[in-house]
């Protein structure tokens, strides 16, 4: 085998190898002997089969194995020989073209082709002790656990009917029928039957529920709404309609003490443990998004200290799923791939930085977690996959299968985990300092923050 470097660009790095005929013929051969002990051809006594005659029959198919080996073969000794660390599966060429494939195929010529090895960038970690960050953390207050039960209460909101002829009040429970209408009308998911809607909740459109504060039953309402601007469906977002609304019941909520009784629906022994429980629920919730917080400070970090080249496949692929991702939302919502005030263009251009923010974070990450030894242990593989499979109820044996036969779909699940160990990991690194704040500080939007 003749292997010559033919180039070197950035991360890319081609050799061009020829496997000599000799040597190709040589494997050739030792695969028919190997197969004429064992063959059994008619005319032939078992194992007396000519290696000529085999040859004939299986010359071709068996020389293509050889070829595909002996490439598999040159390729493993390029990147060990180099000490190349790949970055995607390399790229084969083969400038002989059809007639050099049969030649070899054919064990009468030469094998040639060039490989192009897409190699990860070099760079140095360095120490991260010199990392300051804040992380913002909230304590779970009263208020905030009347906030939950009351919600878990109305969860659980029983109503019974009014008297025949009483008008509905906010906070009532209505049964109705409705047609949706623009310019007279009906439009494709705008009509209902038999739902229902607590007035006041503020789950249907704006000012909807309003309109129907004071029905009785049997009453029927033309209810005129405008949707609002970012409603999700771009043909109805900003429009005029009107709903022909047929009132079929009204019920009033019963009273509901946030007491004994609700630890009870909720399968509690009693009141207090109920109560330990929320909290505890809310101090998860509370300490989860102050993590997140940490997180995607100590990613912006990072991000900023580290530059260096990136395969651009890598960012290709991270592009692609990105921008596949966009577009089929933009075809859910019907709005435009382009964002608000940017072109399509520019669109894109955004989205290609964040793809290769993600790639460089992602090579950043796995060099710390390699460096450092972090390991995705198989309980943690474990756990995720019973949390994916509970997803899809009555599914569970079909999911557990396929990621369990599925290398590539289970590298996709150990990957978040792997990365939340090498987060944890260099968390006890950085210097970390607790900011007290608020819980409407805590809950902030990214955007508003």
């Amino acid at each position: 085998m003749q292997v010559t470097q033919t180039s070197t660009q950035g991360l890319k790095q081609e050799f061009k190898v020829v496997l000599p005929a000799a040597d190709l013929a040589a494997k050739l051969g030792a695969q028919l002997a190997e197969m004429q002990a064992k063959a059994q051809i008619k005319g032939f006594r078992p194992g007396k089969a000519p290696i000529g005659h085999l040859k004939k029959l299986y010359g071709k198919s068996i020389m293509g194995d050889v070829l595909q080996e002996a490439v598999n073969d040159a390729n493993r000794k390029i990147v060990e020989e180099n000490g190349l660390r790949i970055a995607v599966e390399p790229k084969l060429d083969f400038p002989g073209g059809q007639d050099e494939v049969e030649r070899a195929l054919a064990a009468e010529g030469d094998f040639s082709f060039t490989v192009t090895f897409e190699t990860l960038p070099k760079f140095e970690v360095g120490s991260l002790d010199d990392i300051s960050l804040e992380r913002p953390v909230a304590e779970v207050g009263e208020a905030d656990i009347d906030t939950a039960l009351k919600n878990l209460a109305d969860r659980v909101q029983e109503f019974e009917a009014r008297a025949e002829g009483a008008k509905a009040e906010k906070g009532d429970k209505l049964t109705i029928d409705f047609t949706g209408k623009l310019d007279g009308v009906p439009f494709e998911g705008g009509t209902g039957g038999d739902i229902d809607i607590v007035l006041g909740s503020g789950t249907f459109i704006p000012g909807f529920e309003d309109q129907l504060e004071g029905a009785a039953v049997g009453e029927q309402r033309l209810v005129k709404v405008t949707f609002p601007e970012d409603y999700s469906a771009k043909n109805l977002a900003g429009k005029d309609a009107e709903f022909d609304v047929t009132v079929k019941a009204v019920a009033a909520p019963k009273a509901m003490e946030i007491g004994e009784d609700l630890a009870k629906k909720y399968g509690f022994e009693n009141f207090d443990a109920m109560k330990e429980a929320v909290k505890g629920n809310l101090e998860a919730d509370f300490h989860k998004v102050s993590r997140d917080r940490l997180k995607r400070a100590l990613l912006d970090a990072l991000d900023s200290r580290y530059s260096f080249d990136l395969p651009e496949t890598l960012v290709e692929q991270e592009f692609g799923n990105i921008w596949q991702q966009h577009m089929a939302e933009s075809q859910r919502t019907g709005q435009p791939l382009a964002e608000d005030g940017k072109t399509e263009e520019e669109t894109r251009a955004e989205f290609r930085k964040i793809a290769e923010r993600r790639v460089r974070l992602g090579l950043v990450l796995a060099e710390i977690g390699q460096n450092a030894g972090v390991k995705v242990e198989d309980k943690d593989l474990t756990e995720a996959l019973v949390e994916r499979a509970r997803m899809f109820p009555g599914q569970e044996k079909q999911v557990w299968d396929y990621y369990r036969n599925n290398e590539q779909a289970l590298a996709q699940l150990r990957a978040p985990i792997y990365e939340e160990r090498v987060v944890d990991h260099i968390s006890k690194l950085i210097k970390i300092a607790d900011k007290p704040v608020t819980k409407e500080e805590l809950f902030k939007d990214e955007d508003e923050a």
